[in-house]
C-alpha cells in the first residue's frame, strides 16, 4: 500500500481538500451549524478549540498516521465539515477512515455517501489497501446506521476503549470493508447516488 499524501478528491458537488491552518475559521463556522461540539459522542472542536484540533490533525499526518481533510460544498463554496484518514498502518495495507462530522444542514444528504465514495476508491484503487476500518461510539447509532449503509460489515466492539469529551469512557464499535468486497459496495453507492434526492441520503 502506499503511504496517503495529501490529495484533493472532487465530484461536481463536494470536494475533499487537504487540511490547513486557512480552513480553521470555515471549520468553526460549520461547527456551529447545530452546535455540533455540544455532542457527547462527537469529537468536534467547540468555539476556540478550532485552531487545536487542525494543529493536532497536522501533527498526526507529521507522524505518519492520518491523513485530514475539510469537506467543501462546491456550489456555495462553503466549508462544510471534515474528515480524515487515520490509524495508516502501510505495513498490513489498512487505514480507517473516520472524524467526521458536517454541518448539521449537510447531516441525511448526500454529502457522507459521496465523501465516503470518494475516500474508499482513493484507498482502495489508489493507494492500494487491502482493508478499510471504520470506529465510533457505542452510543452513536446513526454513525453506526450511516457506516453499514456503506456496507462495512460490524467486526466487534472494544469494551472501555476510549475517553469521551465529557471524561466517560466509551466502548468503540469496529467495521471494515475488505477489498475483495469494495466492487459490490462501489457499484451500490454509485447507485445510492444517482437514485432519486430521498434515496440518497
Amino acid at each position: 500500500m502506499l503511504k496517503p499524501q495529501p490529495v484533493t478528491l472532487e465530484t461536481p458537488r463536494v470536494r475533499l481538500e487537504p487540511l490547513s491552518a486557512e480552513h480553521v475559521a470555515g471549520l468553526e463556522t460549520s461547527a456551529r451549524d447545530g452546535e455540533l461540539w455540544k455532542l457527547r459522542i462527537t469529537s468536534v472542536p467547540a468555539p476556540g478549540e478550532t485552531a487545536a484540533y487542525v494543529a493536532a490533525a497536522l501533527q498526526g499526518y507529521q507522524d505518519g498516521h492520518m491523513l485530514p481533510f475539510v469537506v467543501r460544498d462546491l456550489a456555495s463554496s462553503q466549508i462544510i465539515g471534515s474528515t480524515r484518514y487515520h490509524d495508516i498502518v502501510p505495513a498490513v495495507e489498512r487505514l480507517e477512515i473516520g472524524y467526521t462530522w458536517y454541518g448539521r444542514s449537510w447531516q441525511r444528504s448526500h454529502v457522507n455517501t459521496t465523501c465516503k465514495l470518494l475516500l474508499m476508491t482513493h484507498a482502495f484503487e489508489t493507494l492500494g489497501a487491502k482493508l478499510v476500518g471504520w470506529r465510533t461510539d457505542n452510543y452513536n447509532f446513526a454513525s453506526q446506521q450511516a457506516i453499514e449503509r456503506l456496507g462495512a460489515r460490524k467486526d466487534g466492539v472494544l469494551r472501555h476503549h476510549a475517553l469521551r469529551r465529557d471524561g466517560t469512557v466509551r466502548d468503540t464499535v469496529m467495521y471494515s470493508l475488505a477489498a475483495g468486497e469494495w466492487p459490490e459496495v462501489k457499484a451500490h453507492l454509485n447507485y445510492l447516488l444517482d437514485k432519486p434526492r430521498e434515496g440518497a441520503h
